[in-house]
């Protein structure tokens, strides 16, 4: 992947987001992208060896459209300035479709790098499942919380916009009290990965490893 080259497509596309210059550079933009599914096809199959589940995803639908929906947002400009993907065994990778946990990465027009595992913004009937699963295994998920390189890698897990007070049906839960108010089960980060574009590939692949143990302990709700 020419991480420099994909960076500096996007860059101008945030500068010129309209349709004209998006078709005039679409020949870029397909060159990139065929890489970027190259990219993609190689993680799965590297991702499949410690985690099984992954081996079936379909690369080209593990990669999100460059388009926007524009139908309920209020920047109406039609293309993203990223280009991203999201590893799930369940094939939806939309966190409002409630696909379970999943692998995701993008890479911006400033070549910044995101890496997450985990479930963000699921929807009311899974993040229910997800904190009653706190409460019933209690020492799983304080396991998950310990994990040495996960928290090396993301510094735990993503406290974002967290409920001020215990859900309805939550009352005061001990130890995992804090954790119950969270809207998302996820860990993160964001690396400048234009610095050393050859490390892309092995930069991924070993977040995604350390983001094993909360994939593995989501499963199981």
């Amino acid at each position: 992947m020419h991480v420099r080259d994909l960076s500096a497509f996007l860059s101008e596309l945030s500068e010129n987001n309209n349709r004209a210059w998006f078709v005039m550079n679409k020949p870029r933009y397909d060159i990139l992208r065929a890489e970027f599914l190259q990219l993609v096809m190689r993680l799965i199959s590297e991702v499949s060896k410690f985690d099984p589940l992954i081996a079936n995803v379909n690369p080209k639908k593990a990669l999100f459209r460059i388009n926007r929906d524009m139908r309920f947002s209020r920047e109406k400009i039609p293309y993203k300035t990223h280009f991203s993907a999201a590893l799930n065994a369940s094939g939806l990778k939309k966190p409002s479709q409630g696909g379970g946990p999943t692998y995701y990465f993008h890479i911006d027009a400033s070549g910044k790098l995101l890496i997450a595992g985990g479930e963000w913004m699921p929807p009311p009937d899974r993040l229910r499942a997800i904190r009653e699963h706190v409460l019933n295994d209690r020492a799983g998920f304080a396991k998950v919380l310990k994990d040495k390189k996960l928290v090396k890698t993301f510094g735990g897990l993503q406290e974002e916009g967290k409920l001020t007070r215990p859900p309805k049906g939550f009352g005061d839960q001990g130890p995992h009290a804090e954790y119950i108010k969270l809207k998302s089960f996820i860990v993160w980060i964001e690396i400048d990965v234009i610095k050393d574009p050859d490390a892309l590939e092995a930069t991924i692949l070993s977040a995604f490893k350390d983001s094993w143990p909360l994939i593995s302990w989501l499963r199981q709700t």
